[in-house]
């Protein structure tokens, strides 16, 4: 599985199929690993992202280490990337067809790591499962989609942003942690896994 991924993310680091490569210093594939299946899914890589080329390495990415450490998880347990892989200009918010041209790759890395649990981080994750919805009002409550398992919660540079909303994104890796501990997906055969995968990106 490893050498998928780091072929995946060489593909990732080579792509320009949207704009954003152009001004972006590198793309920011994703890291981590299949281990507790859990899928980390965030918005887009922001300045210190795209000066390393790692997910959430700045002050958003701290306190997501803060909170994995408060339910007993290590980032390095996880697998953790972004609905686009470039950096927006000035961190603005990526555009459909950005979203779109990424796409190809959410799909590809779900197809490898068939992870038990997708936890999206802020609205723009949450979209590509939970599309309408609000944020506010379903944070922190698991649902099925196609057969995965989405926990939607607050992104981390939310609550950097909005203190009142840092009780909330505690309270949702708590709920996390629980869903966790009782969470039995059944292992589906990898054709129904990528069959489901392909339903949800309308392929």
């Amino acid at each position: 599985m490893q050498d998928d991924l780091r072929m995946l993310a060489d593909e990732i680091r080579a792509c320009t199929a949207c704009p954003l490569h152009r001004s972006a210093r590198q793309a920011v594939p994703g890291e981590g690993s299949a281990e507790s299946g859990i899928f980390f899914l965030g918005e887009a890589p922001g300045y210190n992202e795209d000066l390393q080329g790692r997910p959430f390495v700045g002050a958003a990415g701290q306190l997501l280490d803060e909170l994995l450490s408060d339910i007993g998880l290590d980032r390095s347990k996880v697998f953790i990337t972004n609905v686009v892989r470039h950096r927006p200009p000035e961190n603005r918010d990526p555009l459909p067809d950005e979203v779109t041209a990424c796409d190809v790759w959410l799909h590809r890395h779900l197809a490898v790591l068939k992870p038990r649990v997708i936890v999206t981080l802020g609205r723009h994750a949450m979209a590509k499962f939970l599309p309408g919805e609000s944020i506010s009002r379903i944070h922190g409550r698991p649902r099925k989609v196609d057969g995965l398992v989405i926990f939607p919660v607050y992104h981390p540079a939310a609550a950097l942003h909005q203190p009142a909303l840092r009780g909330a994104l505690a309270g949702d890796f708590a709920a996390l942690a629980l869903l966790l501990a009782t969470e039995r997906v059944p292992q589906q055969k990898a054709e129904q896994k990528t069959a489901d995968q392909m339903t949800l990106f309308g392929n």
